[in-house]
């Protein structure tokens, strides 16, 4: 086995890998993902202050009853 030999496998691995990337991000499985993830620019908080906000409510109503 030449370098050559060992080139041309690398090449295909690469194209196979491409051609599953590819086919991975245009699959309507993960649309719903790539949806949600393309509006955070515009959310109005993060995930973190998210989190945060409902502690504090879930707190609040613990300390109601």
């Amino acid at each position: 086995m030449d370098i050559n030999t060992l080139r041309g496998i690398a090449t295909i691995f690469v194209l196979l890998a491409f051609v599953g990337v590819v086919l991975w991000a245009y699959s309507s499985y993960k649309k719903k993902d790539f949806d949600e993830a393309s509006q955070l620019p515009f959310a109005d908080e993060t995930e973190s202050e998210r989190k945060a906000r409902e502690q504090k409510e879930e707190d609040a109503r613990s300390k109601r009853k």
